[in-house]
């Protein structure tokens, strides 16, 4: 059980929110959160690095001189690789790097990892608050007032446009719906910023996904 302050705007706590982070996950699994961080991180790289080959330069593939005779060493064609110009010896080609997991295990590593930032007190909870008009300004005054520093996930109810155009400006600071998290959104910012409805919400979709 955990019992968290809930915060306005201004920094001033207007209220406790309390529950049981057993709903999120009975226990937290390193080997799973490693296997969801790396899929995710691997799930990023794009593939495409691609150097030619020896076959696929331009230039002659007539053998240089004669094998004997010149005092020089043995060569081939000009397309070698340990000539200039030549083909790549090990060339890169693209490659799909793209990793799976079962759906049930990604999302149980997603409240694994929330569960970590709860039992590290990395988690602030504020109240539902609208930002009538895109203002980076406004935001970093909301963090400034709750004391957030370094790299931080603000997670809102839903998607709110002005929240998020807010926000994408302030270095280190990632704006998502709480239904867009993952384990490695959670895990890579130093805190988490939620609001409470927000909160609410995913707690209602972890107990019907259980109840199903």
């Amino acid at each position: 059980m955990v019992s968290l302050p809930i915060y306005d705007r201004t920094g001033k706590q207007v209220d406790t929110y309390e529950f049981d982070v057993n709903e999120l996950a009975d226990r937290i699994s390193v080997q799973l959160l490693h296997d969801a961080v790396v899929m995710y991180q691997s799930n990023m790289r794009q593939g495409t690095a691609k150097t030619k080959t020896r076959g696929e330069v331009s230039g002659s593939t007539k053998k240089m001189y004669r094998q004997k005779g010149t005092g020089n060493a043995r060569a081939g064609s000009k397309r070698s690789g340990v000539r200039r110009g030549g083909g790549h010896i090990k060339a890169k080609t693209p490659r799909d790097w793209r990793l799976a997991m079962p759906r049930k295990a990604m999302q149980l590593a997603t409240r694994m990892a929330l569960r970590s930032k709860f039992e590290s007190e990395k988690v602030i909870i504020v109240e539902d608050f609208a930002i009538e008009a895109p203002k980076t300004k406004e935001m970093a005054a909301v963090l400034k007032a709750l004391n957030v520093t370094g790299t931080a996930l603000f997670a809102t109810f839903g998607y709110n446009v002005n929240i998020y155009k807010s926000g994408r400006n302030i270095p280190g600071l990632q704006v998502l719906p709480m239904s867009d998290i993952n384990a490695l959104e959670v895990l890579k910012p130093k805190c988490m910023v939620v609001t409470r409805a927000a909160l609410d919400a995913f707690r209602g979709t972890v107990a019907a996904a259980k109840n199903a």
